[in-house]
C-alpha cells in the first residue's frame, strides 16, 4: 500500500483571523476623542490685522521676517514694538532647535512679555 503523503498545515485560517481583528480594531478605535460640543470662535478683521503685525517668521534655514523687514533688520522693529505685547513666532518645522532657543533668548531681552511659539497640532 502506498504511503499517504502528509499535508502541510495552511496558514490561511490564521491570516483570516488576523485580517478580521485588524478590521475590528480599525472600526472600533477612535483616532481622537470627540469634542463635547462644536465651538466656532468669533471672527474679527481688526483683531486678525493686529495679530498679523506681531508675527515673526523663521524659515527652515533660520532666516527671519517681521512685517517688511528681513534678516537682522527685524530687530529694530521688534524692539520698537509694544514691550508688553507678546510676539508670536511661526517657525518652520525643519529649523534647528538651537536657532529657536537663541531666538527666544534674544526676544526675552527685547520684550517684557517674551514670545509665543506657534506649533501645529491639537
Amino acid at each position: 500500500m502506498p504511503r499517504r503523503r502528509q499535508k502541510g498545515e495552511t496558514i490561511i485560517p490564521m491570516i483570516n483571523v488576523v485580517f478580521l481583528l485588524l478590521v475590528f480594531f480599525l472600526l472600533t478605535a477612535q483616532i481622537a476623542p470627540p469634542t463635547p460640543f462644536e465651538v466656532t470662535p468669533p471672527d474679527s478683521a481688526a483683531d486678525q490685522a493686529a495679530r498679523d503685525q506681531d508675527v515673526l517668521y523663521v524659515s527652515a534655514t533660520g532666516e527671519l521676517a517681521y512685517n517688511a523687514a528681513r534678516g537682522e533688520d527685524v530687530w529694530p522693529l521688534i524692539e520698537a514694538g509694544d514691550p508688553a505685547q507678546p510676539l508670536e513666532i511661526r517657525a518652520d518645522g525643519a529649523v534647528e532647535a538651537t536657532t529657536v532657543a537663541a531666538l527666544l533668548k534674544r526676544l526675552r531681552a527685547a520684550r517684557e512679555a517674551g514670545a509665543q511659539l506657534v506649533v501645529n497640532g491639537g
